[in-house]
């Protein structure tokens, strides 16, 4: 990963200090590059985060676009995002301390096919809410030449890298692509989403999580509703997913029924209703690495207590693995063409 700017605003409702900062993070130090790097992966990859697009009239999307077009230097940008949300968190009837970690960086695993032009990765701009949480901690005084050690409380300490962070924005040069992940606030008497609503002004979608639990979850019952082997349905179903997300980065609900469902219209259409009952967008934003870590592979596990986990691609393949009905209404499953058993 490479970050090209990174900078800290601090926003301390408990003492009533708001500092915005006139300089960036020394990136050149370990730690404060380590603590920046980690959490900006991780909301990168979160699999939860929701995808939005951005209003037609959203004035934070027109101030990006003038940033990433170099119109915009990056402390004035953050500030600004800053100066937004302490004003908003500061009416909330319960004001939330919190720093603001705002970054422009480039994530080097997309290199490839997702690459920029020289190569190095795509380009993000984020924007984390941090927030600060009490802790205790011991302090040492020395009173009439005694040294002693106390308790002390400390109001300001940020999450550790492996903490997930509940606010977050993360946008996407290429298309202006949204990710994002909030909870709700009471501001002025009303309950705000302050990310997509208040700073993005984005209307909101689903998460790559949510959608793809919702397709697989639907996918079991109308197998399991009309007698098919749903071990079956559930690994093509995951097969088609991940090429969908190869292809484009996002993959059609619709399109993953009639691959799954190909020979059974009635299921195809059982499928498409309770798509719809669950309100499924006709494309879901997914990037393949996402596909891949929730796809690739597929596990089943029997009443008799034995654990199966193969490639989802070789659902169909009867070279590899076969599930057959039984007379007696019972399974058995043959694995085959195996050169080699390794104990783990």
């Amino acid at each position: 990963m490479k970050i090209n700017h990174a900078v800290l605003h601090v926003l301390d409702f408990t003492s009533g200090v708001t500092v915005f900062s006139q300089r960036e993070l020394d990136l050149e130090s370990r730690q404060v590059r380590g603590f920046v790097e980690k959490h900006l992966r991780k909301v990168r990859r979160d699999e939860a985060a929701r995808r939005g697009s951005f209003a037609a009239d959203s004035s934070f999307a027109a101030e990006l676009r003038s940033y990433f077009f170099g119109e915009r230097e990056f402390i004035g940008m953050s500030t600004q995002i800053a100066d937004f949300l302490a004003s908003e968190l500061g009416r909330a009837e319960k004001p939330e301390s919190a720093d603001v970690l705002v970054a422009d960086f480039e994530d080097d695993e997309l290199a490839g096919e997702d690459a920029t032009d020289d190569g190095t990765g795509q380009r993000f701009f984020a924007v984390l809410l941090l927030a600060s949480r009490q802790a205790f901690m011991h302090e040492v005084r020395s009173d009439d030449g005694r040294v002693g050690a106390e308790i002390a409380r400390h109001y300001a300490i940020l999450p550790n890298p492996s903490q997930k962070v509940a606010s977050y924005a993360v946008v996407r040069a290429r298309g202006m692509a949204v990710a994002y992940a909030d909870k709700k606030r009471a501001i002025n008497g009303e309950d705000v989403m302050l990310i997509p609503d208040g700073l993005l002004q984005c209307e909101a979608g689903v998460s790559a999580k949510e959608a793809i639990d919702t397709v697989t979850r639907i996918v079991e019952e109308v197998a399991e509703e009309f007698g098919t082997n749903s071990a079956v349905a559930l690994s093509r179903a995951k097969n088609s997913l991940v090429e969908q997300a190869e292809e484009g980065e996002s993959f059609s609900p619709e399109r993953l029924g009639r691959e799954i469902f190909e020979d059974a219209p009635q299921l195809q259409e059982r499928f498409a209703e309770e798509a719809a009952k669950e309100e499924l967008p006709q494309s879901v934003p997914v990037e393949h690495a996402v596909a891949e870590r929730r796809a690739r592979n597929h596990r089943i596990r029997t009443d008799t207590g034995i654990e199966v986990t193969f490639p989802s691609e070789y659902c169909d393949n009867a070279d590899y693995i076969e599930f057959v009905n039984n007379p007696n209404g019972l399974i058995s499953i043959e694995l085959k063409n195996i050169g080699k058993i390794t104990n783990r």
